[in-house]
């Protein structure tokens, strides 16, 4: 059985270099990287709050201050991923559990324990620092926040990139006035959680589901093919409007239901596999060792049929990316969020067109799903083995 395993963990590191091999993989796997480093640290990236001041000799941090729980859970699990990454003592599964359970415990915490001021004058620190009150200000590289509308700061509205003498808007503003690149790095984060949430919620259901299915065969694989069946007919876009409309918006809502309506195919692939694998000798072994049946399902047989999960998983956070993105666009997006679609919302609002408003975004889109899709396919033609012949 531990050769099963070695074979299993082989097998990954095959895919994985044989995936990444190709250049279209690294590709998308940069601009994912990118996206990423974006969501983490988008407070340090884009933000009207000085990141350090001197105000009479004495130093502060008014970013710091203002940091959310969102933005204090973002960058612990960021951090503990990459020396989880690098912790050799434990193996894979156990370092996800290690994982998951210190960033929800941290997310309680930061929830009870992080409270910023709730009043944000942005334009104070402007009026502070055109005055001479500040002995020295460093900002963040882009100077404004997505919700900093800049009211106060005279012209308002719709500008195009780089299209006023006072101020750098490097990709112009939306509608109210806010910095349009702010908006898109903050955005980053609604784009990459809806995409991981809801595609783990939809594997996890579809994994249990067509386990059970596939290792039973039988009258409890007839039961389970039904309720895929039944699943499969859920107009997912309906839903989402039908729950926006009466419950209002909410971006867990969205998660939820998107995961719920897509595990069918997941449950599909799982089933297929978990069939072809369960008269393999080692299962065969270890059901007649007596293991339970979560390690038989889940430490045997699932690292073995992984592989095609994983290429239809990049393809569903791709659209789940397009639900999201279509939802902000008809409008029933989040409110006062930074959204791709609800960007590209405002660039038609009105009889003229605006083309950064609708160029930027668009594109940030088209490159994450394109990103996704290059991953996917890279992924399939490694664990194709008629690909692995033609070498």
């Amino acid at each position: 059985m531990s050769d099963s395993i070695d074979k299993s963990q082989g097998f990954a590191r095959r895919v994985l270099r044989d995936t990444f091999v190709r250049n279209s993989a690294r590709i998308g796997l940069a601009w994912i990287a990118v996206l990423l480093l974006f969501a983490v640290f988008a407070p340090f990236l884009a933000n009207s709050h000085p990141l350090l001041l001197s105000q009479g000799g004495e130093w502060s941090s008014p970013l710091l201050r203002f940091l959310g729980p969102g933005d204090v859970v973002l960058l612990f699990a960021f951090f503990l991923g990459i020396a989880l990454v690098f912790l050799k003592r434990y193996n894979w599964p156990a370092r996800i559990g290690i994982y998951l359970l210190l960033v929800l415990v941290v997310s309680l915490f930061a929830n009870l324990l992080v409270e910023p001021p709730k009043l944000t004058i942005y334009e104070q620190y402007r009026q502070a620092e055109r005055a001479g009150q500040y002995d020295w200000v460093i900002r963040t590289p882009i100077p404004y926040s997505p919700r900093d509308y800049l009211r106060d700061a005279g012209d308002t509205g719709l500008e195009q990139p780089l299209g006023a003498e006072q101020r750098t808007h490097l990709l112009g503003t939306e509608a109210n006035g806010a910095d349009l690149f702010s908006r898109m790095i903050h955005a980053s984060r609604i784009a990459l959680g809806i995409g991981f949430v809801a595609t783990g919620i939809a594997m996890f259901i579809g994994v249990i589901i067509g386990g059970l299915m596939g290792y039973f065969s039988g009258w409890v694989d007839m039961m389970g093919m039904r309720l895929v069946e039944i699943f499969e007919a859920v107009p997912t876009l309906f839903l989402l409007l039908t729950f926006v409309a009466f419950f209002g918006r909410s971006l867990y809502i969205m998660m939820v239901i998107i995961g719920i309506t897509s595990w069918s195919g997941y449950a599909r692939y799982i089933r297929a596999e978990f069939l072809r694998l369960r008269q393999q000798d080692y299962v065969q072994a270890a059901i007649a060792c007596g293991l339970p049946l979560r390690s038989i399902l889940f430490r045997h047989m699932l690292p073995n049929g992984i592989a095609p999960l994983l290429v239809a998983a990049s393809f569903g956070v791709a659209s789940a990316i397009l639900a999201e993105a279509v939802l902000s666009f008809l409008g029933l997006g989040l409110v006062d969020e930074p959204s791709w679609g609800q960007m590209l919302n405002q660039a038609v609002q009105s009889s003229s067109f605006y083309w950064w408003m609708a160029f930027f975004p668009g594109g940030a889109i088209f490159f994450t799903v394109f990103a996704y899709n290059l991953m996917g396919e890279a992924l399939r033609d490694a664990i194709d083995p008629h690909m692995q012949r033609g070498k």
